[in-house]
């Protein structure tokens, strides 16, 4: 009797690595002062798809080359799961030990963007960024990065197991 292999074991390594790169991406944002930067977004979604299919790939060929759609949407929302909890830590780490003024100037900076745009009085932005000061602690952060990091994992999941899956000709082998 074959052992089907763990989509859990699969998961772990490929989050983590993941969770790595998720990491390097903030680091270098962060130190280059590049926060509002559209580029990094789109690095880190390249990375997320990236991953997946990887992870998909290896569990499909540990498994006879099948996979079935299920399977590969629960190993990639496990995958985004593991890597948005690192990176989740890395990035609250490093805002709360590392440079705690990191949040600050991207503050500053979308106070500058709104009044740079003029379609908000000046009461406005003030209330508009008194609500993000309140979003900003470490707690809310840490819960949005993995909770959002996880739900874009698992949207991607949708599409990515889609192609990736293989479906035994016979289920019941």
């Amino acid at each position: 009797m074959n052992e089907q292999p763990s989509t859990a074991r699969v998961a772990l390594k490929w989050g983590v690595i993941f969770g790595l790169v998720l990491m390097a991406i903030t680091l270098v944002m962060y130190l280059t002062d590049q926060t509002t930067n559209p580029l990094f977004s789109g690095l880190t979604l390249g990375a997320m798809v990236a991953f997946l299919i990887l992870s998909m790939r290896e569990f499909r060929s540990l498994n006879g080359g099948y996979m079935a759609y299920g399977e590969g949407l629960g190993l990639g929302a496990l995958t985004s799961a593991i890597g948005g909890i690192l990176s989740s830590a890395f990035t609250t780490f490093y805002n709360v030990f590392i440079d705690p003024t990191v949040q600050q100037r991207a503050m500053e900076k979308a106070r500058e963007k709104l009044e740079e745009q003029g379609n908000m009085s000046d009461e406005a932005i003030d209330q508009a960024m008194e609500w993000s000061e309140k979003l900003q602690s470490p707690g809310f952060t840490f819960i949005a990065g993995v909770f959002g990091t996880l739900i874009v994992g698992f949207l991607l999941s949708l599409i990515v197991a889609a192609f990736i899956r293989r479906n035994k000709a016979n289920p019941f082998d």
